[in-house]
């Protein structure tokens, strides 16, 4: 069997695992299979590219498994006209997928070599709809908000207000919280502006690990 022929039944393979655990948005799986993951991963990892597996990138960080990545994309609910916030871009594949189903995607990185490795692959993949900026995760993007969505993909130990304050009425904000060295939960908040004022309602989902969401920008790398 080709290279070529492997890859793509990986591929066959992955979507059909995504619908086994529970990935029933149409429109979350055909944009799992239009963002050619391969082209995310460290070229070691090609091969494994498509199994539901985290894999590492530079800078001590990694790329979440295929299921996280949609799993955390359906539980958004996007719409076309949506603009979504993104901490923690990585290697480009999560703001790549969420580019497919939101209008606008600005995503923040704390360590440059990867918010200049993730601009030119998006930029070479064509998604035009990705902005990609270094910066401190905790402080948003304030100049661009409000949100419509907010996505972290670092687990935080409690909510940043200062995401909370850029997320627009009617928004969604999806991060995993919890230690850095224990278990965490990936938490739904949905924000309502009423005449009594700003109601959160929160909502606690899935058990995940992720790398910890730090402070400020990165000096180095």
């Amino acid at each position: 069997m080709s290279e070529q022929g492997g890859r793509d039944i990986g591929r066959m393979e992955f979507l059909l695992t995504l619908r086994r655990r529970g990935i029933g948005d149409q429109a979350v799986l055909r944009a799992m299979e239009e963002v050619p993951r391969a082209d995310f991963v460290e070229p070691g990892f090609i091969e494994t590219a498509y199994a539901d597996q985290a894999l590492p990138i530079p800078c001590g960080q990694t790329i979440s498994q295929p299921y996280v990545v949609a799993y955390m994309t359906e539980q958004l609910a996007l719409r076309p006209h949506h603009r979504v916030l993104e901490i923690g871009t990585g290697s480009g594949y999560q703001a790549a997928v969420l580019s497919r189903l939101a209008r606008e995607v600005v995503s923040i990185e704390r360590y440059r070599t990867l918010a200049a490795q993730a601009r030119e692959r998006l930029a070479a993949l064509g998604y035009i709809n990705v902005e990609v900026v270094v910066g401190d995760g905790f402080a948003g993007c304030p100049g661009k908000a409000p949100f419509d969505r907010i996505i972290v993909t670092a687990a935080a130990e409690e909510v940043p207000n200062a995401l909370l304050d850029q997320l627009a009425d009617d928004g969604i904000m999806l991060l995993p919280v919890g230690p850095h060295n224990g278990p965490q939960r990936i938490i739904r908040l949905t924000k309502s502006i009423t005449a009594a004022g700003v109601e959160v309602k929160r909502e606690e989902l899935i058990s995940v690990r992720f790398v910890p969401l730090l402070p400020g920008q990165a000096q180095e790398l």
